[in-house]
């Protein structure tokens, strides 16, 4: 089952750090060709640790749409 949450990144003010990568306990986040970070919604649980340590503040913890 999926989480209600979700980690969504803003693409243009993300600088490709890694932190995020870093303190994900599932391994849900990556870096994209070395230029975003991008979430992969299957493993993501909206913990918000990635939010947390972003220095650019590029990511926000959304409620997860439901298809």
């Amino acid at each position: 089952m999926l989480s209600k949450r979700l980690a969504a990144i803003d693409k243009s003010r993300c600088v490709a750090c890694g932190a995020c990568t870093k303190v994900c306990p599932r391994s849900a986040l990556s870096i994209f060709r070395g230029c975003y970070a991008q979430v992969d919604e299957t493993l993501c649980v909206g913990c918000g640790r990635c939010a947390g340590v972003c220095p650019a503040g590029s990511i926000d913890i959304k409620e997860r749409v439901q298809a």
